[in-house]
Protein backbone atom coordinates (compact mmCIF):
# COMPACT_ATOMS: atom_id res chain seq x y z
CA UNK A 1 0.00 0.00 0.00
CA UNK A 2 1.34 3.44 -0.95
CA UNK A 3 1.31 5.97 1.48
CA UNK A 4 1.02 8.60 -0.92
CA UNK A 5 -1.84 7.30 -2.38
CA UNK A 6 -3.76 5.86 0.29
CA UNK A 7 -5.69 7.63 3.10
CA UNK A 8 -6.20 5.65 6.21
CA UNK A 9 -10.12 5.23 6.74
CA UNK A 10 -10.60 5.89 10.75
CA UNK A 11 -13.93 5.82 12.56
CA UNK A 12 -14.39 8.02 15.46
CA UNK A 13 -17.22 6.03 17.99
CA UNK A 14 -18.63 8.46 20.49
CA UNK A 15 -22.04 9.50 21.92
CA UNK A 16 -24.26 8.98 24.81
CA UNK A 17 -23.20 6.47 27.12
CA UNK A 18 -25.40 3.14 27.06
CA UNK A 19 -26.21 3.97 23.26
CA UNK A 20 -24.26 1.44 22.20
CA UNK A 21 -20.63 1.60 21.86
CA UNK A 22 -19.15 -1.20 23.17
CA UNK A 23 -21.05 -2.93 20.05
CA UNK A 24 -19.96 -0.93 18.10
CA UNK A 25 -16.51 -1.52 18.70
CA UNK A 26 -17.19 -4.67 18.25
CA UNK A 27 -18.80 -4.19 14.91
CA UNK A 28 -15.67 -2.80 13.64
CA UNK A 29 -12.97 -5.84 15.15
CA UNK A 30 -15.34 -7.90 12.99
CA UNK A 31 -15.18 -5.56 9.69
CA UNK A 32 -11.40 -6.03 9.63
CA UNK A 33 -10.22 -2.49 11.46
CA UNK A 34 -7.67 -2.25 14.21
CA UNK A 35 -9.39 -1.40 17.22
CA UNK A 36 -8.82 1.51 20.31
CA UNK A 37 -11.44 1.16 22.96
CA UNK A 38 -11.38 4.61 25.45
CA UNK A 39 -8.67 6.93 23.49
CA UNK A 40 -7.73 10.66 25.45
CA UNK A 41 -8.53 12.76 22.61
CA UNK A 42 -5.40 14.40 23.63
CA UNK A 43 -3.47 11.12 22.01
CA UNK A 44 -5.11 11.61 19.11
CA UNK A 45 -2.55 13.00 16.91
CA UNK A 46 0.16 11.44 18.31
CA UNK A 47 -1.83 8.26 17.86
CA UNK A 48 -2.43 8.34 14.02
CA UNK A 49 0.87 10.01 13.43
CA UNK A 50 2.53 6.59 15.18
CA UNK A 51 -0.43 4.66 13.13
CA UNK A 52 1.28 6.27 9.81
CA UNK A 53 4.14 4.44 10.15
CA UNK A 54 2.50 1.04 10.42
CA UNK A 55 -0.38 2.16 7.36
CA UNK A 56 0.74 -1.05 5.10
CA UNK A 57 -0.81 -3.12 8.12
CA UNK A 58 -3.74 -0.85 9.69
CA UNK A 59 -5.66 1.44 7.11
CA UNK A 60 -8.43 1.33 8.83
CA UNK A 61 -8.89 2.39 12.31
CA UNK A 62 -11.78 2.36 14.76
CA UNK A 63 -11.60 4.12 18.40
CA UNK A 64 -13.87 4.74 21.07
CA UNK A 65 -13.63 8.04 22.77
CA UNK A 66 -15.93 8.91 25.44
CA UNK A 67 -16.75 10.54 29.74
CA UNK A 68 -14.92 7.56 30.54
CA UNK A 69 -11.91 10.08 30.58
CA UNK A 70 -13.44 13.40 31.46
CA UNK A 71 -10.87 15.18 32.22
CA UNK A 72 -9.87 14.61 28.57
CA UNK A 73 -13.39 14.89 26.76
CA UNK A 74 -12.56 18.98 27.01
CA UNK A 75 -9.89 18.57 24.37
CA UNK A 76 -11.87 16.69 21.91
CA UNK A 77 -12.77 19.23 19.38
CA UNK A 78 -9.05 20.60 19.27
CA UNK A 79 -8.13 17.07 18.61
CA UNK A 80 -10.59 16.94 15.93
CA UNK A 81 -9.60 19.99 14.13
CA UNK A 82 -5.89 18.85 14.56
CA UNK A 83 -6.86 15.54 12.75
CA UNK A 84 -8.50 17.16 9.84
CA UNK A 85 -5.29 18.76 8.93
CA UNK A 86 -3.92 15.39 7.79
CA UNK A 87 -4.57 15.17 4.75
CA UNK A 88 -3.48 11.21 4.64
CA UNK A 89 -6.76 10.59 7.32
CA UNK A 90 -9.87 10.18 6.30
CA UNK A 91 -11.70 10.66 9.77
CA UNK A 92 -15.56 9.81 10.32
CA UNK A 93 -17.65 10.36 13.23
CA UNK A 94 -20.01 8.04 14.15
CA UNK A 95 -22.72 9.53 16.97
CA UNK A 96 -24.67 6.66 18.93
CA UNK A 97 -27.84 8.00 20.67
CA UNK A 98 -30.84 7.29 22.59
CA UNK A 99 -33.48 8.56 24.20
CA UNK A 100 -33.44 9.59 28.36
CA UNK A 101 -36.19 7.11 28.87
CA UNK A 102 -33.98 3.98 27.10
CA UNK A 103 -30.26 5.10 28.56
CA UNK A 104 -31.80 5.79 32.04
CA UNK A 105 -33.64 1.78 31.46
CA UNK A 106 -30.19 0.46 30.66
CA UNK A 107 -28.32 1.59 33.13
CA UNK A 108 -31.03 0.22 35.46
CA UNK A 109 -30.68 -3.09 33.90
CA UNK A 110 -26.73 -3.14 34.12
CA UNK A 111 -26.53 -1.90 37.84
CA UNK A 112 -24.20 0.96 36.51
CA UNK A 113 -23.77 4.78 37.75
CA UNK A 114 -23.75 7.45 34.85
CA UNK A 115 -20.11 8.51 34.29
CA UNK A 116 -21.63 12.17 35.21
CA UNK A 117 -23.74 11.18 38.15
CA UNK A 118 -21.65 8.41 40.18
CA UNK A 119 -23.80 9.85 43.40
CA UNK A 120 -26.45 10.75 41.80
CA UNK A 121 -29.94 10.06 39.42
CA UNK A 122 -28.81 8.99 35.89
CA UNK A 123 -30.96 11.28 34.18
CA UNK A 124 -28.57 14.37 35.66
CA UNK A 125 -25.57 12.61 34.36
CA UNK A 126 -27.96 12.08 30.72
CA UNK A 127 -28.15 16.04 30.40
CA UNK A 128 -25.00 17.09 31.57
CA UNK A 129 -24.16 14.42 29.19
CA UNK A 130 -26.03 15.94 26.42
CA UNK A 131 -25.07 19.22 26.79
CA UNK A 132 -21.68 17.91 26.55
CA UNK A 133 -21.78 16.71 23.60
CA UNK A 134 -23.78 18.74 21.36
CA UNK A 135 -20.66 20.33 19.51
CA UNK A 136 -19.48 16.89 18.93
CA UNK A 137 -22.84 15.47 17.43
CA UNK A 138 -23.48 18.43 15.27
CA UNK A 139 -20.09 17.54 13.90
CA UNK A 140 -20.92 13.74 13.20
CA UNK A 141 -21.45 12.38 9.76
CA UNK A 142 -23.22 9.56 11.29
CA UNK A 143 -26.22 9.27 13.67
CA UNK A 144 -27.51 6.39 14.64
CA UNK A 145 -30.34 6.27 17.67
CA UNK A 146 -30.26 2.92 19.01
CA UNK A 147 -33.13 3.65 21.29
CA UNK A 148 -35.51 0.99 19.41
CA UNK A 149 -32.77 -1.35 18.41
CA UNK A 150 -31.52 -4.32 18.91
CA UNK A 151 -27.95 -5.20 19.22
CA UNK A 152 -28.44 -7.19 16.44
CA UNK A 153 -30.52 -4.14 14.83
CA UNK A 154 -27.58 -1.53 16.06
CA UNK A 155 -24.95 -4.36 14.24
CA UNK A 156 -27.05 -4.16 11.24
CA UNK A 157 -27.47 -0.79 10.63
CA UNK A 158 -23.53 -0.43 11.44
CA UNK A 159 -22.12 -2.84 8.83
CA UNK A 160 -24.72 -1.26 6.03
CA UNK A 161 -23.04 1.79 6.72
CA UNK A 162 -19.40 0.47 6.78
CA UNK A 163 -19.01 -2.87 4.97
CA UNK A 164 -17.62 -2.63 2.09
CA UNK A 165 -17.41 -6.52 0.98
CA UNK A 166 -19.61 -9.47 2.94
CA UNK A 167 -16.58 -11.42 1.25
CA UNK A 168 -14.27 -9.45 3.20
CA UNK A 169 -15.95 -10.24 6.55
CA UNK A 170 -17.55 -13.45 6.80
CA UNK A 171 -15.79 -16.11 6.62
CA UNK A 172 -16.41 -20.01 6.69
CA UNK A 173 -13.79 -22.28 8.45
CA UNK A 174 -13.99 -26.09 7.80
CA UNK A 175 -12.18 -28.22 10.08
CA UNK A 176 -10.90 -31.63 9.77
CA UNK A 177 -10.58 -33.83 13.17
CA UNK A 178 -10.82 -36.68 14.84
CA UNK A 179 -13.14 -37.93 17.82
CA UNK A 180 -10.26 -40.14 19.26
CA UNK A 181 -8.22 -37.09 20.18
CA UNK A 182 -11.88 -34.84 21.65
CA UNK A 183 -14.38 -33.21 19.79
CA UNK A 184 -14.12 -30.03 18.13
CA UNK A 185 -14.81 -27.32 21.39
CA UNK A 186 -15.03 -24.13 18.88
CA UNK A 187 -16.76 -25.58 16.48
CA UNK A 188 -20.77 -23.85 15.88
CA UNK A 189 -22.08 -27.19 13.38
CA UNK A 190 -20.44 -30.57 14.01
CA UNK A 191 -20.99 -33.76 11.93
CA UNK A 192 -19.81 -37.09 12.53
CA UNK A 193 -18.65 -39.34 9.16
CA UNK A 194 -17.36 -42.41 10.78
CA UNK A 195 -20.51 -44.14 9.27
CA UNK A 196 -18.82 -43.69 5.87
CA UNK A 197 -16.52 -46.43 4.43
CA UNK A 198 -12.91 -46.13 6.22
CA UNK A 199 -9.74 -46.37 3.81
CA UNK A 200 -7.83 -47.13 7.29
CA UNK A 201 -8.66 -50.79 6.45
CA UNK A 202 -6.95 -50.74 3.32
CA UNK A 203 -3.24 -51.14 3.77
CA UNK A 204 -2.26 -48.82 0.83
CA UNK A 205 -4.41 -46.10 2.07
CA UNK A 206 -3.54 -46.25 5.55
CA UNK A 207 -0.59 -43.83 5.70
CA UNK A 208 -2.24 -41.43 3.09
CA UNK A 209 -5.05 -38.71 4.05
CA UNK A 210 -7.72 -37.31 2.67
CA UNK A 211 -5.68 -35.11 0.38
CA UNK A 212 -4.54 -37.86 -1.79
CA UNK A 213 -6.65 -38.41 -4.61
CA UNK A 214 -6.57 -42.86 -3.90
CA UNK A 215 -7.87 -41.91 -0.28
CA UNK A 216 -10.16 -39.01 -1.47
CA UNK A 217 -11.85 -40.90 -4.40
CA UNK A 218 -12.79 -43.97 -2.22
CA UNK A 219 -14.50 -42.07 0.45
CA UNK A 220 -16.93 -40.17 -2.34
CA UNK A 221 -17.43 -43.02 -4.88
CA UNK A 222 -20.10 -44.62 -2.27
CA UNK A 223 -23.77 -44.03 -2.36
CA UNK A 224 -24.24 -43.07 1.14
CA UNK A 225 -21.15 -40.76 1.02
CA UNK A 226 -22.83 -38.91 -2.27
CA UNK A 227 -26.75 -38.64 -0.75
CA UNK A 228 -25.08 -37.61 2.44
CA UNK A 229 -23.04 -34.61 0.89
CA UNK A 230 -26.12 -33.52 -1.66
CA UNK A 231 -28.15 -33.33 1.98
CA UNK A 232 -25.66 -31.97 3.86
CA UNK A 233 -24.44 -28.81 1.11
CA UNK A 234 -28.63 -28.79 0.80
CA UNK A 235 -28.97 -27.75 4.16
CA UNK A 236 -25.80 -25.68 5.21
CA UNK A 237 -26.84 -23.86 1.17
CA UNK A 238 -30.26 -22.72 3.10
CA UNK A 239 -28.65 -22.21 6.71
CA UNK A 240 -25.53 -20.14 6.27
CA UNK A 241 -27.77 -16.48 4.95
CA UNK A 242 -29.40 -17.05 7.97
CA UNK A 243 -26.37 -16.59 10.19
CA UNK A 244 -25.37 -13.61 8.33
CA UNK A 245 -28.52 -12.00 8.77
CA UNK A 246 -27.86 -12.56 12.83
CA UNK A 247 -24.82 -10.92 12.52
CA UNK A 248 -22.16 -13.86 12.16
CA UNK A 249 -19.08 -13.38 11.04
CA UNK A 250 -17.19 -16.53 10.89
CA UNK A 251 -18.84 -20.02 10.82
CA UNK A 252 -16.91 -22.74 12.08
CA UNK A 253 -18.00 -26.17 10.92
CA UNK A 254 -16.21 -29.15 12.31
CA UNK A 255 -15.76 -32.64 10.58
CA UNK A 256 -15.12 -35.66 12.26
CA UNK A 257 -14.07 -38.85 11.86
CA UNK A 258 -12.33 -41.88 13.71
CA UNK A 259 -8.64 -40.37 13.62
CA UNK A 260 -9.13 -37.27 11.13
CA UNK A 261 -6.69 -38.71 8.34
CA UNK A 262 -8.96 -39.99 5.85
CA UNK A 263 -13.01 -39.18 5.69
CA UNK A 264 -13.07 -35.88 7.45
CA UNK A 265 -10.20 -34.72 5.45
CA UNK A 266 -12.01 -35.65 2.17
CA UNK A 267 -15.14 -34.12 3.36
CA UNK A 268 -13.62 -31.14 4.00
CA UNK A 269 -11.47 -30.42 1.07
CA UNK A 270 -14.86 -31.39 -0.69
CA UNK A 271 -16.59 -28.49 0.70
CA UNK A 272 -14.04 -25.95 0.15
CA UNK A 273 -14.72 -26.90 -3.43
CA UNK A 274 -18.35 -26.20 -2.64
CA UNK A 275 -18.37 -22.77 -1.13
CA UNK A 276 -15.66 -20.95 -2.00
CA UNK A 277 -17.19 -19.69 -4.86
CA UNK A 278 -19.56 -17.99 -2.95
CA UNK A 279 -18.12 -17.01 0.81
CA UNK A 280 -14.42 -16.76 2.25
CA UNK A 281 -13.61 -20.52 2.87
CA UNK A 282 -10.91 -20.99 5.28
CA UNK A 283 -9.36 -24.88 5.80
CA UNK A 284 -7.37 -26.25 9.04
CA UNK A 285 -7.00 -30.16 9.00
CA UNK A 286 -6.36 -30.03 12.93
CA UNK A 287 -4.89 -33.96 13.46
CA UNK A 288 -4.11 -35.06 10.08
CA UNK A 289 -0.28 -35.59 10.68
CA UNK A 290 -0.90 -37.38 14.22
CA UNK A 291 -0.96 -41.01 12.91
CA UNK A 292 1.88 -39.81 10.52
CA UNK A 293 4.95 -41.97 10.48
CA UNK A 294 7.77 -39.49 11.21
CA UNK A 295 9.61 -41.06 8.15
CA UNK A 296 7.07 -39.83 5.74
CA UNK A 297 7.17 -36.93 3.67
CA UNK A 298 7.35 -33.56 5.63
CA UNK A 299 3.21 -32.31 6.70
CA UNK A 300 0.92 -31.82 3.95
CA UNK A 301 -0.83 -28.53 3.71
CA UNK A 302 -4.63 -27.81 2.54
Amino acid sequence: MSNDNQSMQMVIITGMSGAGKTVAIQCFEDLGYFCVDNLPPTLLSKFVDIIKESRDKMDKIALVMDLRGRDFFNNVVDALNELETKHWVNPQLLFLDANDATIVRRYKESRRSHPLASEGLPLEGIKKERALLEEIKGRSQTIIDSSDLKPKDLREKIYEKFEVSSEDTFSINVVSFGFKYGILIDADLVYDVRFLPNPYYIETMRPKTGLDNEVSSYVLKWTESKMFLEKLTDLLDYIIPYYKREGKRQLVIGIGCTGGQHRSVTIVEYLKEHFKSDYRTLVFHRDIEKRKDKSDDKPKKS
